[in-house]
Protein backbone atom coordinates (compact mmCIF):
# COMPACT_ATOMS: atom_id res chain seq x y z
CA UNK A 1 0.00 0.00 0.00
CA UNK A 2 0.95 3.45 -0.72
CA UNK A 3 1.67 5.80 2.22
CA UNK A 4 0.28 9.15 2.17
CA UNK A 5 0.87 12.22 3.78
CA UNK A 6 -2.42 13.87 4.22
CA UNK A 7 -2.34 18.23 4.45
CA UNK A 8 -5.98 18.80 5.40
CA UNK A 9 -8.77 16.64 6.60
CA UNK A 10 -10.19 17.31 2.93
CA UNK A 11 -7.98 15.15 1.30
CA UNK A 12 -8.81 12.26 3.76
CA UNK A 13 -11.97 12.90 3.63
CA UNK A 14 -11.86 12.62 -0.47
CA UNK A 15 -9.27 9.42 -0.34
CA UNK A 16 -12.19 7.93 1.72
CA UNK A 17 -14.98 8.66 -0.40
CA UNK A 18 -12.89 7.90 -3.18
CA UNK A 19 -12.51 3.98 -0.96
CA UNK A 20 -16.03 3.95 -0.12
CA UNK A 21 -16.78 4.75 -3.98
CA UNK A 22 -14.44 1.54 -5.20
CA UNK A 23 -15.81 -0.82 -2.23
CA UNK A 24 -19.08 -0.15 -3.51
CA UNK A 25 -18.28 -0.73 -7.50
CA UNK A 26 -16.91 -4.34 -6.09
CA UNK A 27 -19.48 -5.14 -4.48
CA UNK A 28 -22.26 -4.93 -7.60
CA UNK A 29 -19.41 -6.73 -9.17
CA UNK A 30 -19.98 -9.54 -7.27
CA UNK A 31 -23.63 -9.11 -7.38
CA UNK A 32 -23.51 -8.94 -11.02
CA UNK A 33 -21.56 -11.95 -10.94
CA UNK A 34 -23.27 -14.35 -8.55
CA UNK A 35 -26.67 -13.32 -10.89
CA UNK A 36 -25.15 -14.24 -14.44
CA UNK A 37 -23.75 -17.74 -12.65
CA UNK A 38 -27.11 -17.86 -11.20
CA UNK A 39 -28.97 -17.46 -15.03
CA UNK A 40 -26.00 -19.58 -16.24
CA UNK A 41 -27.20 -22.51 -14.20
CA UNK A 42 -30.92 -22.81 -15.02
CA UNK A 43 -32.11 -25.63 -16.54
CA UNK A 44 -33.39 -24.00 -19.68
CA UNK A 45 -30.12 -22.59 -20.02
CA UNK A 46 -28.06 -25.77 -19.26
CA UNK A 47 -30.80 -27.69 -21.98
CA UNK A 48 -30.06 -24.83 -24.51
CA UNK A 49 -26.15 -25.22 -24.30
CA UNK A 50 -26.79 -29.03 -24.85
CA UNK A 51 -29.23 -28.87 -28.14
CA UNK A 52 -26.85 -28.58 -30.71
CA UNK A 53 -25.19 -31.39 -29.26
CA UNK A 54 -28.07 -33.88 -28.70
CA UNK A 55 -29.01 -32.53 -32.40
CA UNK A 56 -25.01 -33.68 -33.78
CA UNK A 57 -26.04 -37.11 -32.16
CA UNK A 58 -29.75 -37.25 -33.09
CA UNK A 59 -28.65 -37.08 -36.83
CA UNK A 60 -25.79 -39.15 -36.93
CA UNK A 61 -28.16 -42.06 -35.35
CA UNK A 62 -31.12 -41.39 -37.94
CA UNK A 63 -28.29 -41.35 -40.22
CA UNK A 64 -26.44 -45.12 -39.62
CA UNK A 65 -30.24 -46.61 -39.29
CA UNK A 66 -30.70 -44.71 -42.99
CA UNK A 67 -28.03 -46.49 -44.16
CA UNK A 68 -28.34 -49.83 -42.81
CA UNK A 69 -31.57 -49.81 -44.06
CA UNK A 70 -30.09 -49.00 -47.41
CA UNK A 71 -27.36 -51.53 -47.40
Amino acid sequence: MIHTEYKSFEEIDRDLKILKLQQQIQEEKVKLAIQNTKQELYPVNILGGLAPLIQKVTISLVAKKLLNKFN
